[in-house]
């Protein structure tokens, strides 16, 4: 489209000193702009399309300039013939050059295919030129075997050259890809971006199916402790069989030594991302999600192992099996309590573990091991979070963020935003107890007391599906058109 603008833009300075216009010749160019115009906002949206529709873009892309050409360079021809001048008709020739080699630089092709089509394009002017000599008794006339055979000898050529270049460049896009393999996986496009790795979109080679890769960052992956962390996640992940949980496929190391794990790949937002779009949440929908999530926590319990990092960004709203609002609970940094003051002991060199923002008072400090209410207690600041769009305490540095949850007692959510029940307040101020022994006790306690506000009941499935239905039904679309080549 900007070549076709830039060609035009010099068409319309030079010809109009050069004598008469030709209106079709400038119709027929700004439709061409149109076109490859309207075509390149179709893909710019970035929405996935079908193989077919691709190929359909494609030769309406080099067919309509290719038609344009044959067009000027028939009636080009048959100028130059009525003067006896058909020597001068490779004047169109470096047009068709240029399509030819813009096809098979830029488009990802086989060189099989790359060949067909280079030859259509290439056998195009030879057959224009034949066309005119069977058609108007003045090109006949002016016809010179030599010229034309010159003219053959150079498509030809620029055919092979193309086609040759197609293949190169096939092989390098090839082998670029290639490298962003894992195993049997193939990386798609990156995700998100933490602390300890990169998450991608990919798919198995075979199954294709779509999955999410996290790979530790090439900048962490000379430190011990960062991959021991990060192995320990996978491990431990891994052992955990709740469908709230994230699921863990595979994990392994690729040929460069850069470890992955392979995870279940859930359309749709975190909480964070919830909250950030559509503010804060009805009051029912808070009690329907956390309950998922202490049944989440409490399978990690009762194997003896906390979450340590809970937050709405590490809590995802997704759609499973034609159910909305399924709660998957991921980036699970576990430990096992026993293991806890060891840990405690690397925080120095490894950085603060968790969250300033949704971090306990004993997490803060470190005066005492951190155990499962500590999870209940970041789990309270989620749910204050999700109520009133902002977490229980801020400030200026992640310090004041600490001395606030170790010390400041923390505002009641209804007095942010209106529409709080009280008995789930009380849970809220409950689950933010400074002391551990004030708090829930165990995420079933929590869930039980959840599941007896009065509007437990008040978000349905329906509910669920209805508002994804209205707000943000695109983001629970996995592209499983997008496939890599």
């Amino acid at each position: 489209c900007g070549s076709a603008s830039l060609f035009l833009a010099i068409w319309l300075v030079i010809v109009p000193h050069a004598g008469s216009v030709n209106y079709w010749q400038l119709t027929a160019h700004c439709a061409l702009i149109l076109i490859t115009g309207g075509v390149g906002a179709r893909l710019s949206t970035g929405d996935p399309m079908s193989l077919r529709a691709l190929r359909g873009l494609q030769v309406v892309v080099f067919g309509a300039p290719a038609l344009y050409v044959a067009v000027l360079q028939f009636q080009h021809i048959n100028a130059l013939a009525e003067n006896g001048r058909f020597t001068s008709s490779a004047a169109m020739i470096p047009g068709w050059f240029i399509l030819i080699f813009v096809y098979g630089m830029f488009i990802p092709n086989t060189w099989r295919r790359a060949a067909l089509d280079i030859g259509l394009l290439a056998a195009t002017p030879i057959a224009v030129i034949a066309l005119s000599a069977a058609t108007h008794e003045s090109v006949q006339e002016a016809f010179r075997p030599v010229t034309f055979a010159q003219i053959c000898g150079m498509m030809i050529v620029g055919a092979v050259a193309a086609t040759y270049g197609a293949y190169t460049v096939g092989s390098l896009r090839h082998e670029a890809f290639e490298a962003r393999r894992f195993g049997e996986y193939r990386l798609r496009r990156l995700i998100s971006s933490g602390g300890m790795g990169d998450v991608y979109l990919a798919e198995h080679r075979l199954l294709k199916r779509p999955c999410a890769i996290k790979v530790i960052r090439s900048s962490r992956s000379a430190e011990p402790l960062a991959v021991e962390r990060f192995e320990r996640e996978v491990r431990v992940t891994a052992t955990l069989t709740h469908w709230n949980t994230v699921e863990i496929f595979d994990y392994g190391r690729a040929t460069d030594g850069t470890f992955y794990y392979v995870m279940e790949y859930l359309p749709g937002m975190t909480l964070a991302q919830l909250v950030d779009r559509h503010g804060p949440l009805p009051a029912a929908r808070v009690v329907h999600f956390m309950r998922q999530v202490c049944d989440a926590l409490g399978d990690a319990h009762r194997i003896g192992l906390i979450h340590r990092d809970l937050k709405p960004g590490n809590i995802m709203a997704t759609e499973r099996g034609g159910v909305f609002d399924v709660m998957k609970v991921f980036d699970f940094g576990l430990v096992k309590p026993e293991e806890e003051t060891r840990i405690r002991q690397r925080i120095a060199q490894d950085g603060l573990a968790g969250s300033p923002l949704y971090m306990s008072p004993e997490q803060a400090t470190g005066d005492s091991p951190s155990d499962r209410r500590s999870d209940l207690y970041s789990l309270g600041a989620v749910m204050y979070f999700l109520l009133t769009g902002r977490p229980p305490f801020v400030g200026d540095s992640a310090i004041e963020a600490l001395v606030a949850h170790t010390y400041d007692p923390p505002v009641p959510p209804s007095e942010r935003v209106t529409g709080v029940p009280a008995d789930l307040e009380a849970i809220v101020l409950k689950c933010l107890a400074k002391h551990p022994g004030d708090r829930f006790q165990t995420a079933a306690e929590l869930a039980d007391a959840l599941a007896a506000t009065a509007i437990a009941e008040d978000w349905s499935r329906c509910d669920a599906e209805a508002w994804w239905q209205g707000h943000a039904m695109s983001s629970l679309r996995p592209e499983l058109s997008e496939r890599v080549a």
